[in-house]
């Protein structure tokens, strides 16, 4: 009996170990991998210089286990450096102020027909709260350009030291010599103030204004779409809607009941829209905006027109690092080059909807049930919440759960400093539609002389993921420690019919409904 309790212990175990390692993965990685991901697998599992850990990697899940270790976002630091060597003269200029010393690298003809930036873009500009312990602030991609190197094979030629990278000859750089990653040239794990980009942090936002506001209530069906909006691209242009099964997807049958009653009462729909405008104002009357909230390190506005008035403003927000959340004490998801991006749709110049990226995908927000601040005199302006570490983007404060149950994994977002974005940018307008790969890019009129050349690099912004004889990687139940960088602002779908950033999108009509499920389901 002893023994056959031993045996059935040890089966249990074993059971839920083969469990872990077969099922957990799949529930992590839900797309399954393609025949060329497993071949790079097996070869990054062979990159193990321990026969016994191959071994664990290939059959239990468990891969570098000897490397497991803490990983706290800051480390200790010397006392016998000086910060004052990292000041830097700011590479561009605030719309309408010209820096003492300017350093440009784009060469751009017919700088009179360049396009600006439209009004409206900049008055529903967003205001983004950092997190108020963040250890990983916004960076400039000209800065990081200086701490990072090609990942240059053996049989590649060198990079020529006479022609630094820079943001005007990155893809150029990278069709020549035939490199696709960018590596720190620091061990990250060393914690380099780089990294942290501490002078880019913007000034605490005030707390006598620090009032939330949130629309906790579900829609009430006073918001009905009478045009496609949320479904446009040049190919398919923007539509009336008369038929209420085409609305978007999301929105309650109320809601079409509603529009169906009012559908040929202009009049009294343009009474409800001001009723409920007067309301948010009334809400949002001491929700001032800060007067700082100005950050060193530039955002990237890329404008995209759509066609039939459909205008996307694409916030793109560069962060040096990336640091992963914890389960159960270790960490997963660690990479260099971290970008993230809101996307505000417009139709003639009326917002209507917000896009916000969570890690592999994103919620979108009818523009009625955002957060948003300003008061009576002002316009309102979205605000969005950056997660600790993964700098995630969120309607709202607080936790925020995704893919494993019971919180064990979950973004934390709070009122911190807040950031605003449109007081230090670089603009450009996007053809989505040129056929050249290193075409359709143009800066706008304020800053006619803003490098292009970077936008078009097809590789990642940071480190190549780190193999098995890497002491600093690990991987668990197919989580990795340390992931690969992500690519840039051009690979995110830009010339998307959605809202959203893949073909699958819900239209979310009030931060109830949102708080309701997450990125990925």
């Amino acid at each position: 009996m002893y023994h056959l309790r031993r045996i059935t212990i040890a089966a249990v175990v074993l059971g839920v170990i083969i469990f872990l390692a077969t099922f957990l993965p799949r529930i992590l990685n839900p797309v399954p991998p393609s025949k060329e991901k497993q071949e790079a697998d097996q070869r990054w599992i062979n990159t193990s210089p321990h026969w016994l850990d191959r071994q664990a990697c290939r059959w239990v899940g468990l891969c570098g286990l000897l490397h497991l270790k803490s990983d706290p976002p800051a480390k200790p630091k010397p006392k016998n450096k000086d910060d004052g060597g990292e000041l830097r003269l700011e590479l561009r200029h605030i719309l309408g102020e010209e820096p003492a010393a300017p350093v440009r690298g784009g060469s751009h003809k017919n700088k009179g027909q360049l396009r600006g930036i439209p009004d409206y873009v900049l008055n529903y500009a967003p205001l983004v709260h950092l997190y108020s312990q963040e250890f990983f602030w916004p960076s400039d991609i000209a800065d990081h350009m200086k701490h990072v190197v090609p990942d240059l094979g053996e049989d590649e030629s060198p990079l020529n030291e006479s022609q630094p990278l820079t943001l005007s000859n990155l893809n150029k750089l990278s069709t020549e010599l035939g490199f696709v990653h960018l590596n720190s040239k620091d061990d990250v794990e060393s914690r380099p103030r780089w990294l942290h980009s501490r002078r880019n942090r913007p000034v605490t936002f005030g707390d006598e204004d620090d009032l939330e506001h949130e629309d906790n209530s579900e829609p009430d069906g006073s918001f009905a779409e009478d045009t496609t909006w949320f479904d446009v691209d040049r190919d398919h242009p923007l539509h009336r809607i008369s038929d209420p099964r085409k609305l978007p997807g999301g929105m309650p049958r109320t809601q079409r009941l509603a529009r169906r009653s009012r559908l040929f009462r202009p009049q009294e729909q343009e009474q409800q829209r001001l009723m409920f405008q007067s309301a948010q104002d009334e809400l949002n009357a001491k929700n001032k905006p800060d007067e700082s909230g100005y950050s060193r390190a530039p955002v990237t506005l890329v404008l995209v027109d759509k066609g039939s008035g459909i205008v996307d403003a694409f916030w793109f927000f560069f962060y040096a690092y990336n640091l992963g959340q914890t389960v159960l004490g270790t960490r997963y998801g660690n990479h260099v080059g971290d970008w993230e991006h809101c996307m505000i749709r417009f139709e003639s110049g009326v917002p209507r909807a917000v896009f916000f990226s969570e890690h592999e995908g994103g919620q979108a927000y009818a523009w009625h049930a955002v957060e948003k601040r300003g008061n009576e005199t002002e316009i309102q302006r979205p605000v969005i919440y950056s997660a600790v570490g993964s700098h995630a983007m969120y309607a709202t404060p607080g936790n925020h759960p995704y893919v494993l149950p019971f919180k064990m994994l979950k973004d934390v977002t709070d009122r911190g400093p807040l950031w605003d974005p449109s007081k230090n940018l670089r603009g450009y307008w996007y053809d989505y539609t040129a056929t050249k790969d290193d075409e359709g890019l143009e800066p706008v009129k304020e800053n006619p002389d803003e490098p292009t050349d970077w936008f078009h690099y097809k590789g990642t912004w940071g480190d190549k993921l780190y193999g098995l004889d890497d002491v600093r990687q690990w991987r668990l139940f197919g989580q990795y420690h340390y992931v690969t960088g992500p690519q840039g602002p051009k690979f995110k779908n830009l010339g998307r019919e959605k809202v959203c950033q893949t073909w699958r999108c819900r239209i979310i009509h009030s931060i109830a409904e949102g708080k309701k499920g997450s990125w990925h389901s």
